[in-house]
Formats: C-alpha cells, structure tokens, sequence
C-alpha cells in the first residue's frame, strides 16, 4: 500500500481529549482534564439560539463571517484594541479559535520557516506548525513565575523565526504577560521582523488584580500581530466553534483564502445567536471573572490545605499540580505522568492531563486540572484527591 504523508507520523493525537475518552469510559470519574465548563450559557444566548432554530438563518453565512456577527465583533473589541476595526476587511470568523490559529500559521508560514514557540504550550500549537511544514523554535517559560530569559527569546529570533506564538492568558500554567513582557517581545518582532499569533480565548478569566492587554494593542504591533480568540470559554459555549481572527488587511486578505478552503465558513444560525453575548455590558465579563475566581479558590483552597504543591494561576481556569512525591514511591518508579494519569482515572476517579504533553523540556512531574466545573464537583475531586495524598504517608 501507499505510504501516509511523513507530517502525520510527527504528532499524535490530541493528549487532551484522549483523556476525555478514557475518563467517559470510567463510570464516576470527575472529569478535569478537558476545558470545558459543565453549566449552560448565559439565558440570553440560549433564547437567541432557540429563535435562530426556527427563523433562521439555516444557510450559508458569507465566508468570513456574517456581518452583523462581524460588526458585533467590531464594536467589542475596538475600544479594547484602541483603534476602530474594520468589519468588512479586519475581522475574520472562524470555525473555533483551533482553526483561527491553523488559519493564521498557514498565511504566515512556508515550509521550511521557522516559528517561536513558548514552552510550555498548548498541544496545538506544535501540530499547527507541522501541519503548516514549518519548524518550531521551543523557548522555555521558567518556573514558578513562567517568565522568560530575554537572551533564550532573543536567540530564537536569530534564527530567522518568521512568527512568534504567545498564548495570553496561557493554557497549561495561567500566566497573565505583564505590559514590560509584551513590550519585550513586541521590540523583538519588530527588529526581527517578524510575526506575533496570539492566542486569547481566556482573556477575561484573570485573577488577583492582572490585566490582559492585548498585543495588537502595543504601539506600532497591529501591522504585525494576528489575534485568535473565541466565544468558548468567554460564553461557556465550546461546542459551538465560534472562533475569529483580528489583524491588519493586508494578512486578513490571505487568511480569508486560507480559511475559504479549510472550512468554508462557521455555522449561520450560532453567529446569530452568539451577537447578542458581543453585546453584553461590562457587568457579565466582571460576574464571569468574580465566578472564576471562586471556582478557583475552592479548589486552590482545599489542594492547598492537603499540601498539594502548584503555583495559583494569573488567569485561564488551569492549574499544574506537582506529582514529584507520587513518582517516587516504589509503586509508581518508572511510571511516566500520562500512566500516572490512567491511573488515577481508574482508581481515584479525577482525570488529569499530563504536563509532559505541554512541555517541550523532559518534564514528567506535572499535571494539569481545570476548575470550570461546579463548586460541588470541585469539592468531590479535592476530596478524592485528598485520599490519593494517603498513599504518602
């Protein structure tokens, strides 16, 4: 038989709802391994969407996304951006934020380019780059604080990277870029020449007094920045797949064609619906982050009390909890953290991903859980792990 391409035996399948899959198959295991919320949308949305159902529209919206859904977007996001965004050449939608970043490497990379890549990172993001033939420059974020070395960044844009990738606020570890960060790595792009794709699907999930600014925001970074966002996690509905790219015309121009062949366009009746969340007032976004930071605290609260080792987050709903302890008992010698993660499924009931799926670095000594679930769920998954921290003693 013929061979598969060489790029699909580079990369495995998604880690993350791999997991999803193997906790579905344990009955009562607490599911904190994929990112998604277990409470509906807001009410608004879900009206909106049951008269979409029956009035429409049920054909094809424009490519790049309906216009009234575009000018939402456009109305959103222009005072956060500092400039008024232009709905019919600046804006794109997408099928999910996943495809606005596949999209925006697509347009920007050839095969061969090389693209800058912090670790750790969220698995697509390698995937992105293969899939796009280009070569991913790994440039560390160094524990407990995840900042990084000026001179390691600085260093893999010697190397003629063609794009950076910044995730903001970052999935796994939950760091909030402070404005000297993004300044930093805005003053290498622009000496280097080269791109920013940013990530900021959690953008208003931030705690304890950080602030998301966005990098096309920066002076002088909207010609060279391509932002991905999505609805996802901002209005609790990830099977939706509404996801959009923010960026200058001349890029949008080619990532419309990009996006035209990969998908087509996002689904008419959810762009309906989902106009009326771009139109809350500021109170919703204040309530999602007071929500948040509760469910983070119950959970941080009742890890911390059972001397669980991790650092809180700045922002996302994703913690990385440290399992060195666990690794060296006899019991668990050799054992790598995706077969301490089955593990746990099968025998504590609470699914986590392991860190090394996000780690460019040898790192087997993490996992991560989310907390956008109820605070009961949380409370039993701090409970079942508490009983695992027995095995210590």
């Amino acid at each position: 038989m013929p061979q598969l391409s060489h790029r699909v035996q580079t990369f495995t399948d998604s880690v993350i709802r791999r997991m999803t899959r193997i906790n579905n198959q344990q009955p009562g295991s607490i599911n904190l391994s994929q990112g998604f919320p277990d409470f509906d949308p807001p009410a608004e949305i879900m009206d909106a969407l049951a008269r979409a159902a029956h009035q429409g529209p049920h054909q094809y919206a424009l490519t790049f996304g309906a216009a009234n859904f575009r000018q939402a977007l456009s109305d959103k996001y222009s005072p956060t951006f500092g400039r008024k965004i232009d709905p019919e050449r600046e804006i794109l939608v997408t099928c999910g934020s996943t495809e606005a970043m596949m999209a925006a490497v697509l347009t920007v990379c050839n095969p061969g380019d090389r693209i800058i890549v912090f670790s750790p990172f969220y698995e697509n993001y390698g995937a992105d780059a293969i899939l796009s033939g280009a070569e991913p420059i790994f440039v560390p974020l160094i524990p407990p604080t995840f900042h990084f070395d000026h001179q390691q960044l600085e260093d893999a844009f010697r190397q003629g990277a063609k794009a950076l990738i910044l995730c903001n606020p970052s999935n796994p570890c939950g760091k909030v870029f402070t404005r000297a960060e993004l300044e930093e790595i805005a003053a290498l792009a622009v000496k280097y020449d080269a791109f920013v794709i940013t990530d900021e699907v959690y953008e208003h999930i931030i705690f304890d007094g950080a602030v998301h600014i966005p990098m096309a925001s920066l002076p002088g970074m909207w010609e060279r920045t391509i932002t991905c966002n999505s609805l996802s996690k901002t209005y609790s509905i990830t099977g939706w797949r509404l996801g959009f790219i923010l960026g200058p015309e001349w890029v949008l121009e080619s990532a419309k064609k990009v996006h035209d062949f990969l998908t087509v366009g996002a689904a008419a009746p959810l762009q309906e619906a989902a106009c009326v969340g771009l139109r809350f007032s500021e109170d919703y976004y204040h309530a999602l982050g007071q929500l948040y930071a509760r469910k983070r605290e119950v959970l941080c609260s009742a890890l911390e009390a059972q001397g669980w080792v991790f650092r809180r987050p700045q922002g996302s709903y994703f913690l990385l909890l440290d399992i060195s302890e666990f690794l060296a008992l006899d019991r668990f010698k050799g054992w790598t953290d995706l077969e301490f993660c089955e593990w746990m499924i099968r025998e504590v009931g609470v699914a986590a991903v392991p860190g090394s799926s996000f780690f460019r670095e040898p790192v087997n000594h993490l996992i991560r859980l989310h907390f956008a679930r109820g605070e009961e769920v949380l409370l039993e998954a701090a409970r079942r792990l508490g009983k695992l921290r027995a095995l210590l003693k």
